[in-house]
């Protein structure tokens, strides 16, 4: 009777789990292509100061529901470190650092499923990034494809919290699929918006990057964090305006243009100071639950 009952315990507590993927069964059949995120930009990047984008930790940011991690890493000492920019004006600590606290994050949500968009402008050796991903063990839940995907050919998420494959990662240059198979080519996937807007090109869907890109086949990128600029080519982030910039209103003022121009929603709308506004709001909206 007690085996019974345990067993009986655990296909319940299964059932429940397999029930709800990033938090809503809904989601569970959808592909991973067929979902809006809300997005962090710079999440590792976490203050008050003028380089600073978020007001929150990336565990935090991850707790509130954000499901996708952007994050600079600048070359320091041969090493990629997360740093904004430059190193010198700021710098969150290594690239093994951000990943543990992700890591541990995963490892108590099994259930969820998330992306982490890594910029390498100093053309470190991805090596170095594999060797990150292996030594904080969060290779083991990387996302590898068999080739190149098209946008009906991505796995549900159920398919992928299944797999125990639930973390994607994109690099925006510099990455190299022979050496580390699971980062994958940014532009490959997806198109951006412009990014580093200002009130003057702020509330607009076009096509940025890559250059001569069409939106055909493509994930995309809606960036949707304002920035002020203080000097000339010299923007700095907007967090005095964060609440308004991430309510349901702002956001799909630029979405609709979205769905106008290519027939659906941004795959992600990337923030700054996510903790401010609609965002999670705005992000069940925009997946229609």
């Amino acid at each position: 009777m007690r085996f019974s009952l345990a067993l009986s315990t655990l296909a319940l507590v299964a059932g429940s789990l397999a029930a709800n993927c990033n938090g809503h069964a809904e989601l569970c059949n959808r592909r991973y292509s067929n979902i809006t995120f809300a997005g962090a930009h710079n999440s590792p990047f976490v203050g008050i100061g003028p380089s600073d984008n978020q007001f929150t930790s990336p565990t935090d940011q991850l707790k509130q529901g954000i499901r996708f991690l952007q994050a600079q890493t600048q070359e320091k000492d041969g090493e990629p470190e997360m740093c904004h920019t430059s190193c010198i004006l700021e710098d969150a600590g290594t690239l093994q650092s951000y990943l543990s606290e992700i890591k541990s994050w995963v490892d108590a949500n099994p259930n969820e499923v998330i992306t982490l968009l890594i910029t390498n402008p100093d053309a470190i050796d991805i090596n170095k990034y594999g060797d990150a991903f292996k030594s904080t063990g969060l290779a083991t839940y990387v996302f590898t494809p068999d080739g190149q995907l098209g946008l009906n050919d991505w796995p549900t998420l159920a398919e992928m919290i299944s797999s125990g494959t639930r973390v994607v990662v994109f690099m925006d240059y510099n990455m190299d699929t022979s050496k580390v198979p699971y980062i994958l080519d940014e532009f490959g996937y997806w198109f951006e918006t412009p990014f580093s807007p200002t009130k003057d090109n702020f509330i607009q869907c076009n096509i940025d990057r890559p250059a001569g890109a069409k939106a055909d086949g493509r994930m995309f990128l809606a960036n949707h964090n304002l920035n002020i600029e203080i000097l000339p080519d010299i923007l700095i982030p907007d967090p005095l305006q964060a609440a308004k910039t991430n309510s349901i209103a702002s956001i799909t003022s630029q979405t609709n243009i979205c769905v106008k121009n290519y027939g659906r929603n941004p795959n992600v709308v990337l923030l700054d100071f996510v903790s401010r506004g609609d965002t999670i709001k705005v992000q069940n909206q925009l997946n229609g639950l």
